[in-house]
């Protein structure tokens, strides 16, 4: 599980700007949201422009030089912080993996140029580069004769990943760990394309592979829920498979007359049926995921990713789910350009299950 992050010099963060999802409350409600005392649902609030979405691009930076899934180079523009007069970014992430502490630090100058990495597994380093010093090691059982002149830009992580042949001991196996979890990290959104990043090489068409998962009753149940009264089909046009709405008579493409809301929910439950699959997401983070629903809708998209039991992050503006029936106050976050702080830390009030958090936080309660 991730759980701490910490980026420096990138995008809109001048400073150091920390996520720490293991500062919990020991609430006795909704405790399926919390796993090992560390945050498995967060929801994050914040104004317009104070960095939601550049939080979860830089906690997906990995993804770019640690294996060869999906990523965009247009969302990662921009790279550097703009005030900021150094021309590296830092970036710090705490996992636990199999009880142990792995914390895995780099410093990029853009998405693809690697400056320094250090991996270390309860504080023992096992591997670390400066290239501007020329300075490599590597302490894996089993690496010892691993050559440590690497092409450049290749992060030395993903060198020893695919090179070596590791020993089998505790360390190697978190280390393989870490890299799948890694691997099985999974951002999108829909706001302006729908965007994604980690998870599967290259890219899929959404609605070939809802056709493809033979899921597109399943589809028109989840959609039928949701409030969208329809009957589903597939037809062809120019040869390709399309998911359509079925009239009797007529035919018609879904994506060219459903509403932007319903294009939005189909492209959720394209990833959910990835998430059901329990093994295949690790980490997932939704920038504004209910940018078009309902709130209601949104409430039952918060539950359906509750029942995959997959770690994620969301991002949102809505404030008719901050409430005690969907999470908690450790798994609610306020967001400024500085910071990041759970709801249940931004006030002395001991904070309880009928607590009416919404109105807490328009009162001003959880203000950073």
């Amino acid at each position: 599980m991730l759980t701490k992050f910490s980026v420096t010099n990138f995008k809109s963060f001048n400073e150091e700007f920390s996520l720490d999802l293991t500062d919990t409350n020991g609430y006795t409600f909704n405790k399926s949201s919390i796993k090992n005392g560390i945050v498995n649902n967060g929801i994050v609030y914040g104004k317009n422009g104070v960095g939601k979405s550049n939080l979860g691009l830089a906690i997906f930076d990995i993804i770019s030089h640690l294996t060869d899934n999906g990523t965009s180079e247009k969302l990662y523009k921009n790279y550097i912080n703009a005030e900021n007069e150094s021309d590296k970014a830092i970036f710090v992430y705490e996992f636990l993996v199999d009880s142990k502490k792995i914390v895995y630090k780099y410093k990029k100058t853009d998405m693809n140029t690697i400056v320094s990495e250090k991996f270390s597994i309860d504080g023992e380093i096992l591997a670390s580069i400066n290239r501007s010093t020329g300075y490599v090691l590597v302490k894996f059982k089993g690496a010892e004769n691993l050559k440590t002149e690497l092409p450049n830009n290749l992060s030395l992580l993903k060198y020893i990943k695919s090179n070596t042949v590791l020993d089998k001991n505790e360390n190697n196996k978190a280390f393989e760990n870490f890299y799948d979890f890694v691997e099985r990290m999974l951002f999108f959104r829909s706001l302006q394309s729908n965007d994604y990043i980690g998870l599967e090489v290259g890219r899929r068409d959404v609605y070939q592979g809802i056709i493809e998962q033979n899921n597109v009753s399943d589809l028109q149940e989840f959609l039928n829920t949701a409030g969208i009264v329809c009957k589903l089909t597939v037809i062809k046009e120019s040869e390709n498979e399309v998911i359509a709405f079925d009239f009797g008579d007529k035919k018609i493409n879904l994506f060219t007359i459903a509403s932007t809301g319903t294009v939005s929910l189909v492209l959720f439950y394209y990833w959910l049926q990835v998430l059901r699959e329990k093994s295949l997401v690790s980490f997932l983070f939704i920038d504004e995921f209910d940018a078009f629903y309902h709130h209601e809708l949104s409430a039952l998209v918060v539950r359906k990713l509750k029942e995959t039991a997959v770690q994620f992050m969301l991002t949102t503006h809505n404030t008719s789910i901050m409430t005690n029936d969907l999470l908690r106050p450790d798994c609610y976050f306020t967001m400024n350009s500085k910071k990041i702080i759970s709801f249940s830390k931004m006030t002395n009030k001991e904070l309880r299950e009928a607590h009416n958090i919404e109105k807490m936080y328009k009162a001003g309660s959880f203000n950073v």
